[in-house]
């Protein structure tokens, strides 16, 4: 769904902290997030499947892995 985002934040050694995001940039898409190897892979994907864009992080730096759902999405207890 148009409006899924991923915020994450990585130590970046001497310079403190870096954050970057990864947003699915239009409708029909959605934001995955993969452990793999000491990898941490953030993919904006397709209704198919197909990732169009992919975030690759060392697990080891990352501080911070922050989902934020679609707005548009009810939830089930209310």
């Amino acid at each position: 769904m148009k409006g899924d985002r991923v915020e994450i934040v990585i130590d970046a050694g001497g310079e403190g902290t870096r954050t970057y995001e990864v947003v699915a940039s239009r409708a029909g898409r959605r934001v995955e997030i993969a452990t793999r190897r000491g990898v941490v892979e953030v993919s904006e994907v397709t209704r198919t499947g197909t990732a169009v864009r992919t975030a690759r992080f060392m697990s080891s730096r990352v501080l911070a892995l922050v989902e934020y759902p679609t707005s548009d999405q009810v939830h089930e207890s209310e």
